[in-house]
C-alpha cells in the first residue's frame, strides 16, 4: 500500500475519479471487453494529473484482465459442464470486489483486490 496517499487527504475531484476507474468496469456487462476499456479510458485520461487514480487505475486493470482470464477458463470449462457453474461465480464474485472498490475508492483508501494478476506496475 502507498501509505503517503493515505496521509494527505484526497480532493472530492479525484476521488470521485479514482472511483470512476472501478465503476467503469460494469460497462463489460453491455458492451464486449468494456471492463478493461472502461477502466483503461479513465486511467490513460487522468493517470497524470492525479496520482490516486493512477494507483486505481492500475488495480482496476489488473483485476479486469484477470477476470478476462477467468472467464476464458470458465468457458473453456464450459465443454466439460464446470464451467456452467463457475461463471456466474466469477462473474458474481467481480461484480461484487468492483463495488467494494469502488466505495472504498470514493473514500480515499485504497482496495487491494483479492486474486488480482499484477501486471500492469
Amino acid at each position: 500500500m502507498h501509505d503517503e496517499q493515505q496521509l494527505e487527504p484526497v480532493k472530492k475531484d479525484d476521488r470521485t475519479w479514482a472511483m470512476l476507474c472501478h465503476l467503469s468496469a460494469l460497462s463489460g456487462f453491455i458492451v464486449p471487453l468494456g471492463s478493461v476499456i472502461g477502466p483503461l479510458i479513465v486511467w490513460l485520461i487522468k493517470k497524470m494529473t492525479m496520482p490516486i487514480v493512477d494507483i486505481h487505475g492500475k488495480k482496476a486493470l489488473n483485476f479486469q484482465i484477470t477476470m478476462m482470464i477467468a472467464y476464458f477458463v470458465c468457458f473453456l470449462l464450459k465443454f466439460v459442464v464446470i464451467g456452467v457453474i463457475l461463471l456466474p461465480i466469477v462473474a458474481i464474485f467481480s461484480f461484487v470486489m468492483v463495488i467494494i472498490a469502488a466505495v472504498k475508492a470514493n473514500d480515499g483508501k485504497e482496495f487491494d483486490y483479492p486474486l488480482s494478476l499484477n501486471l500492469i506496475k
